[in-house]
Order: C-alpha cells, then structure tokens, then sequence
C-alpha cells in the first residue's frame, strides 16, 4: 500500500512539472531615457516614484550598456541577439547624413531589419505565446513592420523614430487610431497594452511596450509641467564636447514632465498586472535604448534636455554617457529586495537571456552575439564574457565623429577615426573619463587595440571611407 501511494504521488510530481504554467514576459523599452534620468539612480530634479518602487522589487544593473549610442542598432540587437555590426545596422535608419566636408563617409547599412532575422518575438510566438507590440519600431517601412517579424498585434509601430504628429492627438501615425483631442501618446500606448493584458486569459504572452518618451520632440505632458516650472533651479551649465555641447544640470520643467509622465504609466501597468494576478508569473524588464539627449552639435542655438552628470557626453557618444543606461530586471516570482549586479551586460544580452528563462532553444545554426544572462539572475553564478565593445562609423547630429570603443574589466578604449586618435580610461577611478592614460598606458592601448579589431573582424564590421570630396579647413 505505501508503495502504491508513492508512487501516486510521485506520479502527481511529474504531471504538475508537466503542466507548469509558462511565465510571461514585458519588455519596457524607454527611448533616449539617461542613466541618471531617474530618482533611484541618481536624479534631484526629475521623479519616478514607481520606477524607484520597481527598482526595489527587481535587479539592479550599474553597468548596463546599450548595444549602441543610438535607438535602430540597439533595437535590433534586443530583437535578434547579435551585435550591430554583425547585423550591419550601425546608424540610425537611414542615418545621419554629414556635409560634404566631413573627412570620412561612413559605409552603407540596412534599412530594415531582415525578414530572415529569428527576432525575439518569432521564436516566442512559435513556442505558443501571444506577442504584443505597442510604440517605436524603426526597424523598416512597410514590409518590415511587427507584424511582419513575429507580434500578433502592433500598436504604433512603423519607419519613424519620433512621434510624426508629437505626443498629442492626432498623432499622424499609421499604425495608430487618433484619439480624443488633448490624449498623450504615452498614456495612449500604456492603455492599450492594459488592453492586452486584460484579454490574453491564460495564454503565456510577451508583451514589448517601446515607448517614444524621451525622445524629441520635447514636449511637455501638461497635466504635470506646473509641477517642474515652479521649482528654483540654477541656470545649467554647459562643455563643450569636440564639435558639440554638453548640457551638466538636469534644468528642463518639459522633459521632467515627460519622464513623470511615464513613470505614472509604469506605475499603471505594474498595477494591473497585479491586479490580474499576473505580476509574480512574469519576467519584467525595464531599460533604454541608449543614452540621454545631453549632447548636441555645437550651433550656438539648440541645447541637450536633460544631463547625465557625472557620465560624460551623451547620445551619440561612446563615451559612457552615450551608452551606459538604466536596467532593472524582475524574474518571475522573485522575492529578494534591492539586489544590486555590478557586471556589465549589454542590450543583445537581451534575446538570449529571456529565451533561457522561457526555456526555448536557440537553433544552434543562429550566430549569438549575446550573452544569457539568467545564471547571474538566478543564483548570482558567472557569466563567460571578458569585454563588450561598440561599433559606430557613422557621423552624428551630437557632435561624434566616426569611431570604436572596447570596455575590458575596468579599462576602457576608445578609438576615433576621424583624428586617428586613441583615449584610454579606467573607469573604476574615472567614470567621468576625464584622465585619458593612452600615453601612460602605451601597452594596454596595444592590447585593447588589438582586440578591438578583431571582435571587429568577427562581426564583419564595415569601416568608414575617405571621402574624396573633402578638403580640410585652414
């Protein structure tokens, strides 16, 4: 009899590991948000009591990286795992283009991410999940949309990279109805994700809600901008960084409002996942795209929104300000607070990672550029990756000229095309990077240099050319 019930029971054990439920998973993808453009990380004049809340419930990240200093590289390294490089989306679709007096001229990239790609939203959907898409794309025109790549429903998704129509109604947006005069995009896409959320019953789902917010334009939610304007802040400062500008105070009342704003809409959606019963089954991630608007072209007349202090430049930039970004993860029923991960990881760590937890299998046949992250999320074990580097030979509107940057440890390199110029910077005594060591250091330069090239080399990285037309100023 005891041997009949054992077995009964352990028969009960195998068929409830059977049937577990699957976890969910949100994406939260923030656009142009700085690593210090929130309270728990750093912020005095903006606030995000829900994103600090959030922070509390999940892992925190301090050297999280965004695969590149601009939004169509990093979204397609999130999507597919692969770096930029590899990818050949290297600028912003379809990326800056420079005055004929510019001494390079950067290669040709794609235009949209390919149909071929395996994204994050193809192999979870095959798997049986329901995908959702709401907000920026930038992946490709039509033809290369969401649904073209793996989401059953897109809300908002299409070729631009800024709201066509800005944050209020009409939006001027194919991809989304307009609504009701004085409705902010924000809000508009956190509804329809709630939306979502409350029809997908039992079914496991992924949930990719990329918002526009903080990109440009800068526009203020006015339900919140009084809040900002009426407190005193000193006038900001200003550096200039090469051929741009660098704002240092976060000063501005309409970007504070844009970020309060979405941090009420995280708020909200936490809140009905809860509601839903939800919130503990799922895998929640929260970042950005790259770094903050602090840096511009120096013109004289337009300066960056926000600040990024004590990092230095911002989007654009491959110094840590262009790059470095917020990150909290929250596994599904997680249950330790305030756990702080110090390891860099990068945005094509993303694919990977979420598919190991999901436990789907990666066709072996896929290049992986991205690392799984979930031993270090799960039981704080090691992660086998020795350095993460950037590839960027593109000009851009804030300044940056052409150029390469490979973080190892605490030592950083970055080289510049243009001027034919290395910097060198050890980050653990100067996350400012303001003591380049590159003549101190002439052995770790060679050493970092060398690898560079040939993590380069191994993502058949395209390089900029001479531009023939160019003639350098007297």
């Amino acid at each position: 009899m005891q041997k009949y019930v054992l077995t009964l029971i352990l028969l009960l054990i195998v068929l409830s590991s059977c049937t577990k439920k699957k976890q969910n998973f949100v994406f939260i993808l923030v656009d142009d948000l700085g690593w210090t453009d929130l309270g728990y990380s750093g912020s005095s004049f903006y606030e995000s009591p829900n994103i600090d809340a959030l922070c509390k419930e999940s892992i925190q990240f301090t050297n999280a990286y965004a695969s590149a200093s601009i939004c169509s590289p990093t979204r397609a390294a999130i999507m597919t795992g692969k770096h930029p490089a590899r990818l050949n989306i290297t600028d912003w679709i379809p990326g800056f283009v420079p005055k004929t007096t510019e001494k390079l001229v950067g290669p040709d990239i794609l235009n949209e991410l390919p149909l071929k790609e395996t994204t994050i939203a193809k192999a979870f959907k095959t798997h049986g999940y329901k995908t959702f898409f709401a907000g920026k794309w930038h992946l490709g025109d039509e033809g290369y949309y969401p649904e073209e790549q793996g989401f059953d429903i897109n809300i908002g998704g299409h070729h631009k990279g800024s709201p066509p129509g800005g944050y209020y109604s009409p939006y001027k947006n194919p991809k989304i109805s307009d609504g009701p005069k004085g409705e902010y995009l924000t809000d508009r896409l956190t509804n329809e994700t709630i939306n979502f959320i409350e029809s997908v019953d039992n079914n496991p789902f992924l949930l990719y809600l990329s918002y526009y917010t903080v990109h440009t334009p800068i526009q203020a939610n006015k339900q919140y901008v009084e809040k900002f304007k009426n407190r005193k802040l000193s006038e900001p400062d200003f550096r200039e960084e090469g051929r741009g500008v660098t704002t240092l105070k976060q000063h501005n009342a309409d970007y504070a409002s844009m970020v309060y704003a979405l941090d009420k809409n995280i708020g909200k959606l936490v809140t009905k996942l809860k509601e839903r019963g939800l919130y503990d089954n799922t895998t929640l991630i929260f970042t950005s795209d790259n770094g903050g608007l602090s840096t511009v072209l120096n013109t004289g007349k337009r300066k960056g929104p926000t600040s990024i202090e004590p990092l230095r430049a911002g989007k654009g930039w491959l110094y840590e300000g262009g790059i470095r970004v917020p990150l909290l993860i929250k596994p599904s029923h997680y249950a330790a607070k305030d756990k702080v991960i110090n390891e860099p990881v990068v945005s094509h760590d993303f694919f990977p990672t979420m598919l190991s937890m999901a436990d789907i299998e990666i066709d072996a046949t896929i290049e992986i550029d991205g690392v799984d992250l979930s031993p270090i999320l799960v039981n704080n074990g090691p992660i086998e990756r020795k350095e993460i580097f950037w590839h960027y030979p593109h000009y851009h509107g804030s300044g940056w000229a052409p150029g390469a940057a490979i973080r190892q440890g605490d030592w950083k390199l970055i080289e510049f095309y243009d001027s034919e110029t290395v910097e060198l910077y050890n980050l653990k005594d100067d996350i400012s990077e303001t003591n380049d060591l590159s003549l101190k250091e002439p052995e770790k330069v060679i050493a970092l240099q060398n690898r560079l090239h040939n993590l380069q080399k191994s993502v058949n990285a395209k390089y900029p050319s001479s531009n023939p037309d160019y003639k350098a100023e007297k």
